[in-house]
């Protein structure tokens, strides 16, 4: 349970201000349908992370439990200085194609979060937690929870959100967790 609490949270907080956001943005101001925007991002979000997690749950088992922590630990820190800087969304990409607008925004969605910092966090996750479904479904429900009201509400709610504040906890959260590991690792060494 903790492993689905922590990874929502995390998760949520890092997205608010993130590319994925400002995607979710210009889907809806160009395809103005919702739903599927909705799906995408959904299915997008499961699969991309279901893939992270894997590759954390391969670490886990792969490298000692001390490399882990140092990793981890450092990896933590260094998701907190990034959660401080603001995403810019180079290209959208965004064109219905063939595939509608459920494709558009899969395959979007998919390539955006490649390399994220909240795709990061999700690898960070499973290789600490070693509970690859709660995890998934952590990070899933939380990009949900920052993205669903944009889409359903745009910029509306974007203007009032205090997006610096929400970066500075999202930051203060990772770091906590890079202490938190490093800290443990010098208690277990």
């Amino acid at each position: 349970m903790e492993a689905l609490l922590v990874s929502t949270g995390i998760v949520a907080l890092a997205e608010v201000g993130d590319k994925t956001q400002l995607l979710s943005l210009v889907l809806v101001a160009r395809f103005r349908r919702p739903a599927p925007i909705v799906l995408g991002i959904l299915a997008a979000t499961l699969a991309n992370h279901a893939l992270a997690a894997a590759v954390g749950a391969w670490a886990q088992a792969a490298l000692g439990p001390v490399l882990l922590r140092w990793i981890l630990g450092l990896s933590f820190l260094a998701m907190a200085v990034w959660a401080l800087v603001p995403d810019r969304l180079e290209s959208s990409g965004a064109s219905a194609g063939r595939y509608g607008v459920f494709g558009a925004t899969l395959v979007a969605f998919f390539l955006v979060e490649m390399g994220d910092k909240t795709q990061i966090a999700t690898v960070a996750l499973a290789a600490q937690y070693a509970a690859f479904w709660s995890v998934v479904a952590g990070t899933t429900a939380g990009m949900m929870i920052a993205n669903v009201p944009v889409v359903l509400f745009g910029e509306r709610i974007a203007r009032r959100l205090p997006v610096r504040l929400l970066r500075a906890v999202a930051a203060a959260v990772f770091a906590a967790f890079g202490a938190a590991v490093l800290l443990d690792l010098r208690s277990a060494g």
